[in-house]
């Protein structure tokens, strides 16, 4: 940012010369918002409504007041110049912490808060002021009532149709339409004056019309009105004659006109003739102004935009026809608002300081400039000794804290007014630099730098530049703008480097570094040439660049300067633009623009397309191999290698590939060292030192690669110390008294040097030992001999030659090697968890025994016997490993009930240690095995005999066994499961009143006190009755009754798992079982916690009734009653606490009540429901014969009256031959009905005139007399829809009523 203080000569006296001779320049306020944060501001009015501010009545009115300043500024309004006290008014509200008014006018006319208003913000430094707001409210009047006479007027006559809209705020917009709301044509003979009225120069025959209509639409309320239509009569009986033009407006000759600096000049000409005058327009003694007027309304009217005074003075319209013409002259007048010349600036002074504020606007007639100090007219404002007033200027000296203000200029004149707020803040602060530290400018070689130091502070800072503790004035070569930027007129290499700019006032000083980059520029070193290609052939122009190395500069193709055309037979690549497939219309101008972030460069060339002729067959070789191999900017640890390439043979250059020789150390072998693209033709290379570097390079197409080129001239670089160290060391304990040192040696390229050695070092890690160390030469591995078993040790390997060291190695921990453990695990406890897992702890040894890094230990165990029986076979021992120093394991998959013994030992890398004592433990009951086996016999038909085998691993003492089985249909489907629990020492069942001819499936479980064993599962079936085969039918009537079904068996259910899980650790019930009767059900559980009350609570399944609880006793099993048959509950076993909270709780169990078969009675065997159905089958059948005699006999419905009456047309053809129709009665039996249709497929179709019991009565529509007579037979009857397709959806006719009962 450009800062200046401006120092003006006022009047030009000696005394103002002097004193502004030591005026201080204006200090801007910085846009850094981190500096404004701490800076103190007066006010400042950042967003204001319009002077003339029209509002919407329908809307709610908001009056803009926004300011901002430090502190945040407060705010009060004035209304026609007094105080408006917004609190007062419940409709007005101010946004918070803004001035702006939101008046809410619903309730209220708008135009009750019009007026002139004004916002001012406050806070302690001072006071600012937005312009006089005048408030009006939009008015969009309706026209005047009038009787509009119709106008006759004789053909060839002027005549003016006068709109004269309502006064309007804003103005309406004027047009004429007639009746079918189109425009009315308009031309050079009848046209639509500025003021709405509508001319005609002369009159014809077709303008004769009644719907003339001015409309009247006001932009602000969006509202269309209309005038009264006009009626125009042209009479042809006296025809006006031609004539010469005559004005019609402005009449006379002459005219003036005013018109604002800035606004839109329209003046109008219209012009009475016949024929139709033709309008021209002229300035006297001048032009009109070039590219801001326009002609509009046919000539009519000359438009000036933007009027300046120079576009004062006189205009001529000119009205011509072939029988005259006619002139009027309009003199213009250029008045001008108020308009800065010079408004006040905001000034940042320092104590002491002096400084100006100007305020210099201009206007016609002149304005005058008047000063208000916060609000307050200077004149009335207290006396400031250090402000005076000179020429319309503020003038300040020795200013001091605290005198911070916000001035207002004041510029009027009769038309309009310009109001400015400028503040004056007093500080005093340090110099801060606000261009960001380390910024770093870029530019190319011969280029112009600019270097910012942007500051703020007062007083002013002072900026000085340094380069290298230099300092820099202006020069040829340096340029210290006003604004403080450096600049550099032609950058070199030689300026890049770190810059200094530092601020400094009486306050301190700030300095900043900035850095400079001069780099290489761009340039296209390989430019694309003129090409004549045949047709369907392919083009490649190059564009190759040389740049510097840190920029990557971007390439661009135009044809034409116009970007390429969407078509993928353009391809652009790195440094080629290829076009295949060539066409005609490819020919044109071809331009490569490589740009990079600094810079760009460009080349064209010329593509000419020629017809193809034929060419013999391309054949792809191999290249040539590059030549012309050269080393440039050869340095320490670099070169740069260049080449011409090779003829490509037809096939383009994918990439180059590049080997070097190191004679010295590998004499004739070419090593690949690096690959280029196909379109490059140098290559950095990055060397070691102490290498004798030869160079070759190979280039590959797509046939493959082509030969060596010759060698490039040997390069070779200087030795050097080694730059790394071997890498891979590694510290192997091998024996317990010594420990080997291994790393990977350095090849030749690596050494750097001659006389390669290996520095190895080692120390003892906790002891303060001085490093040992040993140089050895072409070898890989020391070991270390004498040192103690399993130490720490600190390891470096550093490379040596004779230039020097390598950088500075990396210690390696290791440890010299391991001895076998010497003590074994003590005070080993075995704590069996459940039947199959046992948890095993021990003390940890000292790690001092282990003589090595601890991994583990190993637990030994066997079982010894079983609990239950002997075992005939020795088990064999098991192993489980421990990893980590954690003194404790579990031991899973141990047999229940037996008994085990287990030992010890610690382990390390080197080997076992030695066992622990034996340790003798049992694992509890578990679960026992499965029956060794199940069969089912058949005793007689309702009856089966289950027999088994107890298990072969009892795992416990057993205490029964658990029988489930249940039905199983002919589609394999499961029908009602049962249950029985058995004693211990039976192997054998028999289960009675079973159905017959069925299939069961049997589940059968033993148990222990830890609950059931694994399924053994079975399938048996019952004998078939043979008295059934043999009488498979009965003859209805004489069956007998079946035989009461045998009572039915309880019900057992058991929450237990087919296979058992031991329950998890903190689990106080066991396994839960049901029995459930007709009206009953007992529960058993196990519980193994202490002695808290128990109770049984139950729901019914899928109810919102709460739990019935009830307490059990101390009890293992409880019986409840009352249950409901048919109904499934829920059930669980629930223990608490003293509190009634519950502590424990079972799974829920649903358990399904059995209904009573055996109580229920089949209705249909009863005699009294028999007789019944008997009766009412009798009386059916009466009913039915009465039908059918009196249909015989012709009988007629009371229906055929009706009929008779309405005459429905669609009936009338279905005459008989008995001279009656529409008669309900039936001759036939297969006839239907008359007055129903039968179609061609024999169904009885619903005709429009059947009668619906709905319609007669039933619907609800219809009524009786007092005699029960039907009062609405038809009247009643709702309406059909003729025009409905679908029949079926009114209500059935009599003979389908009928039909329904078939």
């Amino acid at each position: 940012m450009d800062r200046k203080r401006s120092c003006t000569l006022c009047g030009g006296a000696v005394i103002m010369l002097l004193l502004l001779g030591h005026m201080t320049r204006a200090l801007e306020v910085p846009l850094d918002p981190k500096v404004l944060e701490g800076l103190p501001q007066p006010p400042t009015i950042t967003h204001q409504s319009p002077k003339d501010y029209i509002i919407d009545p329908r809307e709610n009115i908001i009056i803009h007041c926004e300011a901002k300043g430090k502190p945040h500024p407060s705010f009060s309004w004035t209304r026609n110049g007094t105080h408006f006290d917004v609190e007062k008014d419940s409709k007005v509200i101010m946004k918070p912490n803004s001035g702006t008014l939101v008046i809410d006018i619903s309730g209220e006319k708008a135009e009750a808060y019009e007026g002139v208003y004004q916002c001012i913000a406050r806070n302690d430094h001072g006071s600012a002021m937005t312009n006089n707001i005048v408030i009006r409210q939009s008015r969009s009047p309706l026209w005047s009532k009038e009787k509009i006479e119709p106008i006759t007027v004789q053909r060839g006559m002027s005549l003016v149709l006068q709109c004269r809209p309502p006064a309007g705020l804003p103005p309406p917009i004027i047009f004429w339409m007639d009746n079918n709301f189109q425009r009315l044509p308009q031309n050079s003979r009848v046209s639509q004056a500025l003021n709405g009225d509508l001319y005609f120069s002369n009159v014809l025959m077709e303008d004769t019309r009644n719907d003339y209509i001015c409309y009247a639409r006001f932009p602000h309320t969006q509202t269309i009105q209309q005038k009264q239509p006009i009626t125009v009569n042209v009479l042809d009986n006296s025809p006006s004659g031609e004539r010469a033009p005559t004005f019609m407006n402005p009449p006379g000759t002459h005219s003036t006109t005013m018109v604002l600096k800035g606004d839109t000049l329209q003046l109008e000409c219209i012009a009475d003739g016949l024929p139709t005058p033709d309008i021209s327009w002229s300035k006297v003694n001048g032009d009109l102004p070039s590219s801001r007027f326009s002609f509009h309304s046919f000539q009519k009217t000359l438009k000036i935009t933007e009027v300046t005074e120079a576009d004062g003075g006189d205009y001529l319209c000119l009205a011509k026809n072939r029988l005259g013409s006619n002139q009027h002259i309009i003199t213009v007048v250029v008045r001008a608002a108020p308009f800065w010349i010079s408004a006040p600036q905001n000034l940042i002074l320092a104590p002491k300081e002096s400084g100006m504020l100007t305020c210099r606007a201009e206007g016609n007639p002149k304005p005058t400039v008047t000063w208000s100090v916060n609000g307050i007219p200077i004149e009335n404002s207290h006396k400031d000794p250090s402000r005076k007033v000179e020429n319309g200027n503020i003038i300040l000296s020795d200013v001091q804290t605290g005198s911070s203000s916000v001035y207002q200029c004041n510029a009027s004149n009769e038309y309009g007014y310009l109001l400015a707020n400028a503040f004056v803040s007093v500080l005093a602060e340090p110099p801060r630099v606000l261009t960001p530290p380390n910024h770093v400018y870029s530019v190319v070689t011969n280029s112009r730098a600019l270097l910012d130091c942007a500051s703020f502070g007062s007083p002013l800072p002072k900026i000085t530049w340094f380069k290298v503790n230099q300092s820099i004035v202006d020069s040829d070569s340096f340029i210290i703008h006003k604004n403080n930027t450096l600049e550099i007129n032609v950058a070199r290499p030689l300026n890049s480097g770190k810059y200094t700019c530092i601020a400094s006032n009486s306050l301190g000083n700030k300095e900043n570094h900035v850095y400079l980059e001069v780099k290489e520029a761009t340039r296209i070193i390989r430019q694309p040439e003129y090409k004549v290609v045949q047709r369907n052939s392919m083009a490649v122009f190059e564009c190759k660049v040389k740049h510097d190395e840190s920029l990557f500069p971007s390439m661009i193709w135009l044809k034409d300067n116009m970007e390429l055309p969407d078509d993928t037979r353009f391809e652009v690549g790195s440094d080629s633009l290829t076009i295949h497939d060539v066409r005609e219309d490819d020919e044109g101008n071809y331009t490569c623009i490589r740009n990079t972030t600094l810079d760009q460069d460009s080349a064209s060339a010329m593509l000419t397309v020629v017809e193809a002729t034929p060419t013999p067959p391309i054949i792809m070789e191999q290249p040539d191999p590059p030549t012309d191999l050269e080393l440039t900017d050869q340095r320490e640890r670099s070169v740069r290698l260049t080449w011409t390439p090779g003829d490509e043979n037809n096939s383009p250059i994918q990439l180059f590939l590049i080997q070097y020789e190191d004679s010295l150390h590998e004499p004739g072998v070419w090593v690949n060292m690096t690959e280029v693209s196909g379109t490059s033709t140098t290559a950095h290379l990055e060397l070691s030192p102490y290498v004798y570097y030869s160079f070759r390079v190979l280039a590959l197409n797509e046939v493959g690669l082509s030969k060596p080129s010759a060698s490039s001239r040997q390069y070779r670089t200087n030795p050097a110390r080694p730059d790394m160290n071997p890498a891979n060391v590694e510290v192997i304990g091998t024996s317990p008294d010594s420990m080997t040192i291994t790393w990977r040696e350095l090849s030749g390229l690596e050494s750097n040097g001659p006389g390669l050695q290996y520095k190895v070092s080692w120390r003892h890690k906790d002891l303060d030992q001085q490093w040992t160390s040993l140089t050895l030469a072409n070898v890989s591995q020391y070991v270390v001999p004498g040192t103690p078993t399993f130490a720490p040790y600190e390891v470096t390997v550093q490379a040596v030659n004779d230039y020097g060291s390598g950088p500075r190695p990396e210690v390696v921990l290791g440890y010299s090697g391991e001895d076998l453990p010497t003590v074994a695990p003590e005070n080993v406890r075995v704590s069996a968890q459940n039947g199959t897992m046992a948890e095993v702890l021990w003390d940890a040894v000292p790690l001092s025994t282990v003589r090595g890094r601890l991994n583990g230990y190993k637990v030994s165990y066997w079982k010894m016997r079983s609990l239950h029986k002997e075992d005939l076979d020795p088990v064999k021992p098991q192993e489980l490993i421990f990893h980590g120093s954690e003194p404790e394991g579990l031991l899973i998959d141990l047999h229940p009930y037996s008994q085990y013994t287990l030992n010890i030992r610690t382990f390390n890398g080197k080997g076992d240690g030695p066992a622990s004592s034996n340790h003798i433990f049992e694992t509890p009951e578990g679960v026992p095995g499965p029956p060794a086996d199940i069969k089912i016999q058949n005793l007689n038909l309702d009856s089966l005999v289950v027999n088994w085998v107890p298990p072969v691993e009892y795992n416990g003492h057993l205490t029964g066994y658990l029988l489930k089985y249940q039905p199983i249909n002919t589609t394999d489907e499961l029908g009602p499961l049962k249950e029985l629990l058995l004693p211990a020492n039976e192997t054998s069942v028999t289960l009675e009143n079973l159905k017959h001819s069925t299939h069961y499936k049997f589940y059968l479980n033993a148990m222990t006190i830890k609950g059931s064993g694994p399924t053994v599962t079975k399938e048996g079936f019952t004998m078939v009755d043979e008295a059934l085969i043999r009488h498979p039918a009965v003859e209805a009537g004489k069956g007998s009754a079946p035989p009461s079904p045998p009572p039915t068996p309880p019900v057992t259910q058991s929450l237990q798992p087919p296979f058992h899980k031991a329950p998890p650790a903190g689990r106080m019930f066991g396994s839960v079982n049901s029995s459930v009767e007709e009206d009953r059900a007992v529960i058993s559980w196990e519980y193994f916690g202490p002695d808290r009350n128990v109770y049984v609570e139950y729901v019914v399944d899928n109810s919102k009734e709460p739990w019935k609880t009830e307490f059990v006793n101390g009890t293992r099993t409880y019986q409840i009653k009352g249950l409901k048959p048919g109904v499934s509950y829920r059930v669980r076993v629930v223990a608490k606490d003293h509190s009634d909270t519950t502590v424990h709780s079972t799974e829920e169990m649903l358990i399904t009540v059995p209904a009573m078969t055996s109580k229920q009675v089949d209705i249909a065997t009863q005699g009294w429901f028999i007789g019944l159905m008997c009766a009412i089958a009798l009386l059916i059948l009466v009913l039915l014969i009465v039908c059918f005699i009196k249909r015989n006999k012709g009988g007629k419905y009371p229906v055929k009256e009706k009929e008779d009456a309405h005459q429905d047309p669609e009936i009338q053809p279905m005459k008989e031959d008995d001279g009656t129709f529409g008669e309900y009665s039936d001759t036939e039996d297969h006839k239907p009905l008359k007055g129903s249709r039968t179609p061609s497929n024999g169904t009885v179709k619903k005709d429009d005139s059947d009668d619906s019991l709905v319609d007669y009565g039933e619907g609800g529509d219809g009524q009786f007399n007092e005699d029960g007579s039907f009062i609405g037979q038809y009247s009643g009857k709702k309406e059909k829809d003729t025009a409905e397709g679908n029949e079926s959806s009114e209500a059935p006719s009599p003979v389908n009523a009928m039909n329904s009962f078939v």
